[in-house]
């Protein structure tokens, strides 16, 4: 069921998500710091989570097909 360069790189993309969006990492932007006007935490949290999902529509939309 998940064979295939595509889950590998569902699975990878899983794991550094959590990674990401997990406490310690998460703690490196909880700063009194602003981006644009915007405080630095949210902002970098929306980043890492439109980065993941635009990772993860790459990979979804590119498919077994396109190995590499």
């Amino acid at each position: 069921m998940f064979r295939g360069l595509t889950a590998q790189r569902l699975v990878a993309l899983f794991a550094g998500g959590w990674a990401l969006l997990n406490f310690p990492l998460l703690a490196l932007w909880d700063r009194d710091a602003t981006l644009f006007g915007l405080p630095l935490f949210p902002a970098a949290l929306f980043t890492v989570w439109a980065a993941l999902i635009g990772a993860l529509a790459w990979v979804v939309e590119r498919g077994e097909g396109a190995e590499d």
